[in-house]
C-alpha cells in the first residue's frame, strides 16, 4: 500500500523541526565564544580600575562590566565572581552626591551611573576610590556615596588585588 505523499511531506517537516531546535540549542554555546577562556578556570575574579568621567562613558562601560559577572557562560561556572571596581581621577566627580557642577542635561545621566553603582553593590560588587584622586579633583570625601569605600591609594588597593590573582582590567 502506498503512503500518501504528504505523509511523507509530514516526517520530512518533523525531522527539519529536530535539527533546528538542536542547533538552536547549541547556539548560546557557540554564540558566547568563550569555551577558550573560561577553560579550567577555578575563579572568576576581576578589579576594573576606572577613570573617565564622562557620565555616557561611564553608564555604557559598566553595563558592560555587570554583564561580565552576569553573563549566563560565566553563571554556568559554578564559580562566585569576585569583582572590585577602583576608582582613580575625574571619575570621583561621578561618585560624589554633589551632583551641583553638572549641568541638568548630563545629571540624569549621572544619577544612572549612581544607580548602577547601588544595584552592583546589591550584587556583591565592592567599590573603592582613591582618596588621593578625591583631593586633587577638590572633591569632598564626605560627599562619595556610601556603596564606595575610601582608600589612601587606589594603586595599592589594584596591586594588592592583582597579587591575590585577581585579573586587572583598565579602564581610562
Amino acid at each position: 500500500m502506498r503512503r500518501p505523499q504528504n505523509q511523507s511531506l509530514h516526517n520530512r517537516v518533523a525531522v527539519l523541526w529536530v535539527v533546528i531546535l538542536l542547533v538552536l540549542g547549541l547556539v548560546p554555546a557557540w554564540a558566547s565564544g568563550y569555551a577558550e577562556a573560561l577553560k579550567g578556570i577555578k575563579a572568576f575574579n576581576a578589579v576594573y580600575q576606572f577613570t573617565s568621567g564622562d557620565p555616557g562613558v561611564a553608564n555604557r562601560v559598566f553595563w558592560a562590566v555587570k554583564n561580565s559577572y552576569e553573563d549566563q557562560t560565566v553563571r554556568d561556572l559554578g564559580l562566585v565572581p569576585r569583582i572590585v571596581v577602583v576608582f582613580h581621577g575625574p571619575v570621583v566627580h561621578l561618585i560624589s552626591t554633589n551632583l551641583a557642577r553638572f549641568p541638568d542635561e548630563v545629571r540624569t545621566e549621572v544619577e544612572q551611573f549612581q544607580t548602577t553603582i547601588r544595584q552592583m553593590k546589591q550584587d556583591g560588587v565592592k567599590f573603592e576610590v582613591c582618596l588621593y584622586a578625591v583631593k586633587m579633583a577638590g572633591v569632598d570625601p564626605a560627599s562619595i556615596l556610601p556603596e564606595v569605600d575610601s582608600v589612601a591609594n587606589g594603586f595599592v588597593s589594584v596591586i594588592g588585588y592583582q597579587m591575590q590573582g585577581y585579573a586587572v582590567v583598565r579602564i581610562p
